[in-house]
């Protein structure tokens, strides 16, 4: 990577936006790898790192970050400890803390809920040791202690170490509370002087009590004594000590040489988990700037669609559309100063290095980018004193390298181009460099103030002009950039609104050549054809989005009366399937009486009663045949027992479906809706339905329940641990319903810990509830970061 191209990166300021990056990862290593990322060429490796970017943003959507807070550097412990050195307890505290990292972060990828896509690798990549971090974390209590059950013989020491230090003790207890003792002390009191219990003695009577002196206040007035009494007990305190420090010392030798046993899979997952650091990173990166995916091509092709430039505030920041490499590959931007010119370019240079990052860009769907070799851009004022370079000297020693490296992998932004010298030699420069890097196969997009090469672009095949739209009424660049426009430099117009004498301005436009104003006057009926084209595009398109607006509303009526017509398709069939039935079931019962009569004929007596049972089965055969043939009788009209009120459930007779009356109109008519649809019905086609039994109970059930439910004493605190984000939202909501009925002043929600995801959900919504005054988190004694107490307006 030659200099040129770190020096365009650096104008392009890709550096700023590696710090951001670099402020959304967690570990040091994933800071220094996020400010040390470089573009790449290869298309392939663009479209992976694009999609990992992505991925990561899917699962961070649903699932949260994962945790690596605890993942620091344990490179260098790992190698002393392959070479058989002994780790100190903060060394061990590390690897721990990334074998926890480990186990955790495994845990996120593999859950379920969502799939890690082209990240499994990295997640499968991870080696958790459950064993070794339990072991680390039960012998290591913190930086300066170890557990008494890391070993027997530790056990053992430190019960033998309390029980002398409580003899030792003991025994100068009774030397401080002696009379015969306590007047020689400076104060009644035990402690400590390079592991040895000592008395402080007054410098007068330091030969009153027999013992060793260990040390002297800085006045002389003092003298820190040992006992003759104690001298033995501190001995053999003194011993245990030592035997402590070396059971210490076998201890960590012990536990470093189990991990270097496993320092190649402990070394693996920790540079898993900075990669892992890294993309995530990318995909907070790009939610806080919006990000998306751009297509990528080797075509050389632009496209970017409402493009931002990802280091201007994005509430003041302009959207930019803009194109290259498709039907052109050279853009002459033309404009005012501080219209956006530079800043087109910059967005242009910077998104498509952004892109080769692997991070996502600021724009709106539909964008793609081209991979280059090299993005070299000449960009700014770079004047020089010391080396005795002017503004136009700067930009050609610029130019100059840039033309000599420059080919069709090539992406070439070029800002006032020929600017600093001559107006006509710097125009026929610029065209000429322009042609050279178009020979070249480069892509190229340059910024001017020269009319030459607006007309050079307006006359030669596959270059264009492109402008920045200034309001000339207001005296302000939009920022807008209009492709296929030249720009205007409204030196006149804006001089008039500045209020400069018209006189000057006629003098001045007389000595501006035929041509020059000629070419003026074209741009203006340009641009105001353009914008009664861009009128007329606006309202096309606000057409166009009522009449996709209609065609669905239409395309949703239609779905709604089919689904009634199946409805009443299928009722009917049930219906039918109902009669068919009965009447099958009427015409069995009538052959089996038949049967039976026949068999009773043979007696002569039942003659009477056997004519009787025929016309009975004859006529309940001529009632199944009516309902086989549909011949039943006509039903009347149904008339409602009440006119229709507001609220009333109807049923169309036309239609027979079932509708809610919304009003009654003042000419009686009603407004209904039935499904979608909103209607104006006269009271005479709808029949009201009654009231079902069933349903009253039901709503007076409802009504007794509520009742009942705003009797129930509400607790002051409400537990979402172990939910997700929508289910903790839903529960929290139900919750405060209750306590506002409650009359509950203050509330405590209960979050947990954990990664963060579920407080800053239950916050942000406590935030948008208006009955909530205020927020905060919980202190000691109430929970901590672990609840938030929420301050109510009932």
């Amino acid at each position: 990577m030659n200099a040129l191209y770190e020096k365009s990166l650096h104008t392009l300021e890709l550096d700023r936006v590696l710090e951001l990056l670099a402020g959304c990862c967690v570990t040091e290593e994933g800071k220094e790898r996020a400010k040390a990322l470089r573009p790449t060429d290869d298309a392939d490796d663009v479209r992976q790192l694009l999609k990992e970017t992505t991925d990561a943003c899917h699962m961070v959507e649903l699932k949260g970050s994962p945790g690596f807070r605890d993942v620091k550097n344990v490179k260098a412990s790992l190698e002393r400890a392959d070479r058989g050195g002994s780790l100190n307890t903060v060394e061990l505290l590390r690897i721990g803390g990334v074998l926890r990292a480990t186990r955790s972060v495994k845990a996120y990828g593999e859950g379920d809920g969502v799939e890690s896509g082209c990240l499994s690798s990295y997640f499968y990549g991870l080696m958790p040791n459950k064993y070794l971090e339990e072991k680390i974390f039960s012998i290591i209590i913190n930086e300066d202690e170890i557990a008494d059950s890391a070993s027997s013989a530790l056990s053992d020491i430190r019960r033998h170490m309390r029980v002398t230090g409580s003899k030792v003790r003991e025994s100068l207890q009774k030397i401080i509370s002696s009379p015969t003792y306590s007047k020689f002390l400076r104060e009644p009191i035990i402690t400590l002087r390079g592991d040895r219990y000592v008395v402080p003695v007054r410098s007068e009577f330091k030969n009153s009590i027999p013992g060793m002196v260990h040390d002297v206040s800085s006045s002389g007035g003092t003298f820190f004594i040992e006992p003759m009494q104690a001298v033995q007990a501190n001995n053999e305190l003194r011993e245990l000590l030592i035997k402590e420090k070396k059971e210490i010392e076998r201890i960590l030798a012990e536990l470093s040489a189990e991990v270097a046993a496993h320092r190649e899979q402990i070394s693996e997952s920790y540079d898993m988990l900075i990669a892992l650091d890294l993309i995530f990173g990318k995909a907070r990166l790009s939610y806080s700037m919006k990000a998306m995916e751009p297509q990528v091509n080797t075509e050389g092709k632009i496209v970017l669609n409402k493009a931002r430039h990802p280091l201007i505030d994005p509430k003041i920041v302009v959207p930019i559309t803009v194109r290259l490499g498709e039907d052109f590959d050279t853009l002459v931007i033309t404009g005012p100063n501080t219209g956006g010119k530079t800043v087109t370019l910059k967005t242009i240079g910077l998104l498509t290095l952004m892109a080769e990052c692997g991070l996502h860009i600021p724009a709106a769907d539909q964008s793609c980018i081209s991979t280059f070799e090299t993005v070299l851009a000449d960009i700014g004022d770079e004047q020089s004193i010391e080396q005795s370079l002017s503004t136009f000297s700067s930009h050609m020693k610029n130019i100059t390298e840039i033309t000599a490296c420059c080919d069709d992998r090539t992406l070439v932004l070029f800002d006032e181009l020929g600017a600093g010298t001559d107006p006509a030699e710097g125009a026929a420069l610029a065209v000429a460099i322009i042609e050279f890097c178009r020979k070249l196969g480069a892509r190229i997009a340059a910024t001017t103030h020269y009319g030459e090469l607006k007309l050079y672009a307006m006359r030669t095949d596959r270059v264009i002009n492109a402008s920045c739209e200034f309001d000339v009424e207001t005296l302000r660049p939009t920022y807008r950039l209009l492709i296929g426009i030249p720009g205007k430099s409204n030196a006149f117009a804006i001089s008039r609104r500045l209020g400069l004498s018209e006189l000057i301005i006629d003098d001045a436009r007389s000595l501006v050549s035929e041509n020059d104003v000629n070419f003026e006057d074209v741009l203006s009926q340009l641009e105001a054809q353009r914008q009664a084209m861009e009128q007329a595009r606006i309202e096309a398109e606000q057409l166009r989005l009522q009449m996709e607006k209609s065609r669905r509303q239409s395309e949703e009526y239609a779905l709604e009366i089919k689904k009634e017509r199946d409805k009443a398709v299928a009722k009917a069939r049930k219906e039918a399937q109902t009669i068919i039935d009965d009447a099958r079931r009427s015409v069995n019962i009538a052959m089996d009486e038949i049967k039976q009569m026949k068999k009773q004929l043979k007696d002569a007596g039942a003659v009477e009663d056997f004519n009787q049972r025929q016309a009975k089965l004859r006529g309940e055969l001529n009632q199944a045949e009516d309902k086989l043939s549909g011949g039943q009788p006509k039903t009347e009209k149904k008339v409602s027992a009440r006119p229709p009120r507001q609220g009333d459930t109807v049923e169309l007779l036309k239609l027979g479906t079932r509708a809610t009356v919304l009003q009654v109109n003042k000419d009686g008519t009603l407004q209904i809706q039935a499904g979608i649809m909103k209607l104006n019905v006269k009271p005479s086609e709808v029949y009201v339905l009654p009231e079902q039994e069933g349903e009253a109970q039901v709503k007076k059930f409802v009504e007794r329940a509520n009742r009942e439910l705003r009797n129930i004493a509400v607790s002051n605190e409400v537990d979402l641990r172990g939910m997700s984000a929508d289910e903790a939202i839903n529960a929290l909501d139900l919750y405060l319903d209750n306590a506002l009925r409650a009359k509950l002043s203050s509330v405590r929600i209960i979050h947990g810990k954990g990664t963060g995801v579920l407080r800053k959900a239950v916050q942000q919504h406590l935030k948008r509830n208006k009955r909530v005054k205020s927020v905060r988190l919980g202190v000691y004694g109430e929970g901590e970061d672990g609840v938030t107490i929420a301050e109510l307006d009932p």
